[in-house]
């Protein structure tokens, strides 16, 4: 009888010049696409100079590439045996962040390293993720069933994001428990049983909703009307929604826009980032950074569907989910679609913790890509 093992192939033998091969170069241009895209972006927030933006950001976009590109060539199997550490360090740094964090803009968010200000928030999501991955890399079908087994990746989710709400930061906080439910659903959580996790949601956000800062509750109350108050809450996804109107098809051309280079768009080296770009180059320029975001979120998710080994396809599906819910918050956030939630667009928005984070999340990514045939030890890949 044949057994599925044998049907994987035998496992590849690597050097170091095979697994330079065998990353996606196509995918590493992509992402320098994008952090050229930044460039020009930061550029131009900065009245047509390189500082105090773009310079910055080219670097730590240098760093964060070679970075990636090392973490590639690591075994992922070497990777998955650090994932509960990972996660451990991340909840331990946010832990630490709540007792001698620094404040800004009303919230107690990062840690300073010196000239880095590190958010443990953003390496949460991805310790999540590895932890995630781990504990459902051995699971059957029989014990994703068993409501037991389930206890301890929920106590996993629930952890990082009560923290992080603690800080306080809903919008990170929804897409970590997002990014850990889509997870859970592919490693074939039942859905009814997401469901009754889902229960409690609407208790824990009044609670939430309670505990936050007032400008915080002012975002979410004037979401639906924000001409109430156009000189407050309302003021920044106002000005966001003029500039992109303004903009047109077009747009009003480099350096032209007038919403971000008056002054008058809040935030547009970071947050509204994308609502400076669609000014000043219109809706196609707008539909063209949406293309090649689009294309890096399926990049991991067809990397995740070739990969052989659950590890690597949990790990792979949620980097991708993590990066959409970036980009699917931020675009709808400066559009008005939901609340402002203080979500920068990777490697576009000025800010080193989170291109860091995500260039480590790409990193594992990457790693799974290359060692997409391995086989596990333990005989969960067939």
């Amino acid at each position: 009888m044949i057994t599925a093992r044998r049907l994987i192939r035998a496992e590849p033998s690597f050097g170091l010049t095979t697994k330079l091969w065998q990353i996606s170069w196509a995918y590493v241009l992509l992402l320098c696409m994008l952090a050229g895209v930044g460039y020009v972006a930061l550029y131009s927030a900065a009245g047509g100079s390189p500082e105090p933006y773009a310079s910055k950001h080219i670097l730590r976009f240098g760093f964060s590439l070679v970075m990636m590109l090392c973490i590639a060539l690591v075994d992922i199997r070497f990777i998955a045996r650090f994932s509960y550490l990972v996660y451990g360090v991340s909840v331990a740094l946010l832990v630490l962040v709540l007792r001698m964090g620094h404040v800004g803009k009303g919230a107690q968010r990062w840690i300073d390293l010196g000239g880095l200000q590190l958010q443990p928030s953003e390496l949460a999501k991805i310790g999540l993720v590895m932890a995630l991955a781990a504990w459902f890399h051995k699971a059957t079908w029989e014990r994703m069933g068993n409501p037991l087994f389930l206890i301890p990746p929920v106590i996993m989710i629930l952890v990082p994001v009560g923290l992080i709400l603690k800080e306080p930061n809903l919008g990170t906080a929804v897409i970590t428990g997002i990014v850990g439910g889509a997870v859970m659903l592919a490693a074939g959580l039942r859905w009814w049983k997401l469901v009754l996790i889902a229960i409690p949601v609407p208790f824990a956000a009044q609670f939430a909703f309670n505990h936050l800062h007032d400008y915080q509750r002012a975002r979410i109350t004037t979401f639906m009307n924000p001409e109430s108050d156009p000189l407050g809450a309302g003021y920044n996804i106002i000005q966001s929604k003029i500039a992109l109107g303004s903009g047109g098809l077009w747009g009003k051309g480099f350096l032209q826009g007038t919403q971000g280079h008056l002054n008058f768009l809040p935030e547009k080296q970071t947050d509204f980032i994308f609502t400076m770009l669609a000014e000043e180059f219109g809706l196609v320029g707008g539909l063209a950074l949406m293309a090649v975001l689009f294309c890096i979120v399926m990049g991991a998710m067809v990397m995740a569907l070739r990969c052989r080994h659950q590890y690597g396809r949990l790990l792979a599906l949620g980097i991708g989910v993590n990066f959409c819910m970036y980009v699917f918050v931020n675009i709808a956030m400066v559009m008005g679609a939901i609340p402002v939630g203080g979500v920068p667009l990777p490697l576009v928005s000025h800010g080193g913790s989170a291109m860091l984070t995500v260039m480590f999340g790409f990193g594992l990514l990457m790693s799974v890509h290359v060692h997409r045939d391995v086989e596990f030890s333990d005989g969960r890949d067939d």
